[in-house]
């Protein structure tokens, strides 16, 4: 009884978000390690085609801790890298940028700004070698830059000698996870842009201009595939767990803000965020501004929450709520 009412109260939290129109549909897979706990499809993906389990969706910065953390703790793992590399050891680039430190792109500590409006004007790898250019200009305090993780994905590229999406897909090895996916109908459509309503096509405009293929943003998935990737994870099968907890529960303090604190490539909870609150220290994820979501606990429970928000309003910041709500009824159920 206790179990059915925990599950009805999180179907009446997304089925308010649909009502609301914060967004047409929904996939919900709640795990652990060994079992599916509740899996549920809600709504459509564009008022008319019904959400599956086989929905494609922008991850949107989901790519950040899935494609881009996880090929640089296999490579740290391998001893191509450390955390104090500087970029300057991998990439040829001048002034400071040269002497960041592959921790600092990592916790967003390295004084990068937040995003750069150069795809206005630039496309491709004239696009990516200006934005590798840009120079750092807030230097100590954690600020969330995108820039950081483009950079992590050439990092990881010149050591690979090989494409990151081409990289990516062979480490990943999940069937209906890439970029530039090519089963279109089956993704979940986002936002319009010069036209035209976007589906398969990364809704953030850098991922977009560099070609589809970015460290920031760009890669899609299904809700089985993710599920898949933290079993994966957590059992150290794409690297061992030493390094998953090095990365995982190792925390960084905001220089300029100590109660700010994040894990190395992956999100840590914050007040009122999220996570809701029962979010603590020890668990890590990520959101992603398409409207996903994956958070994890230390034990291996997790949440993947994954909608199309961006298709009604792309600044529509009201998926924050159902988040929190979403994971406090959850977590008051399932923590342990």
């Amino acid at each position: 009884m206790a179990s059915a009412n925990l599950w009805s109260n999180v179907d009446r939290i997304i089925q308010s978000g649909i009502e609301s129109k914060i967004y047409p549909g929904a996939v919900l897979l709640v795990g652990t390690e060994n079992e599916t706990l509740y899996e549920k499809t809600y709504g459509t993906v564009d008022e008319i085609k019904s959400t599956d389990v086989n929905t494609i969706y922008d991850l949107a910065s989901l790519t950040k801790v899935i494609a881009t953390t996880t090929g640089i703790m296999k490579l740290f793992e391998e001893g191509y890298l450390n955390l104090y590399d500087k970029v300057g050891h991998f990439l040829d680039v001048e002034g400071e940028k040269a002497n960041i430190t592959i921790f600092e792109l990592l916790t967003h500590t390295s004084g990068m700004q937040p995003y750069s409006d150069l795809w206005r004007i630039l496309k491709g790898e004239d696009l990516k070698r200006e934005v590798l250019r840009i120079q750092p200009t807030c230097k100590g305090k954690m600020q969330y830059s995108c820039l950081n993780f483009i950079t992590l994905m050439a990092i990881v590229e010149k050591i690979t000698n090989e494409s990151f999406d081409s990289y990516v897909s062979k480490l990943l090895n999940l069937p209906d996870t890439c970029f530039k996916p090519k089963d279109i109908e089956c993704c979940a459509p986002t936002s319009e842009r010069e036209g035209k309503r976007l589906r398969g096509e990364p809704d953030d405009e850098l991922a977009y201009y560099l070609g589809g293929v970015s460290g920031n943003a760009g890669l899609f998935s299904t809700v089985r595939d993710i599920h898949t990737f933290v079993k994966r994870l957590l059992s150290g099968e794409y690297v061992t767990k030493n390094v998953v907890r090095l990365f995982t529960q190792t925390l960084v303090q905001d220089p300029a803000d100590p109660s700010f604190k994040r894990h190395i490539g992956w999100m840590a909870p914050v007040k009122g965020g999220s996570t809701g609150d029962f979010g603590n220290e020890t668990m890590f994820g990520h959101t992603g501004f398409t409207g996903t979501s994956l958070w994890i606990t230390k034990e291996g429970l997790h949440v993947i929450f994954l909608t199309n928000k961006v298709f009604y309003n792309r600044w529509d910041d009201r998926i924050q709520r159902i988040r929190t709500l979403l994971h406090n009824v959850i977590f008051s159920r399932l923590l342990r």
